[in-house]
């Protein structure tokens, strides 16, 4: 299996999202446009399984690495879901 870069080469932005976004069971979780409880926990299984599967493959260094960038990771799909929230509310002046 070919190496996907995490970034696109011309504009160094993450491409971790646009390979999320092809995960049949995120498509299948998103379809009716809301995630319940069995959604989000069946994802945190297949979450720890993965790390339970890599973290022990990694040397200090490399663990440290990986857990400063799955950490900026969230912080920044955070960022970007607030973002995005705040661009598509309407802004409202309120007239007392």
């Amino acid at each position: 299996m070919a190496r996907q870069s995490w970034l696109d080469e011309k504009t160094q932005t993450p491409l971790i999202d646009d390979y999320a976004r092809k995960l049949t069971t995120f498509m299948e979780a998103m379809a009716d446009g809301r995630i319940d409880d069995s959604e989000l926990n069946e994802q945190e299984q297949r979450l720890v399984a993965l790390m339970q599967e890599v973290e022990p493959q990694l040397d200090d260094a490399t663990h440290a690495n990986v857990t400063q960038l799955l950490c900026e990771m969230t912080a920044y799909s955070v960022m970007q879901l607030l973002n995005a929230i705040q661009q598509s509310r309407s802004p409202t002046v309120f007239k007392g």
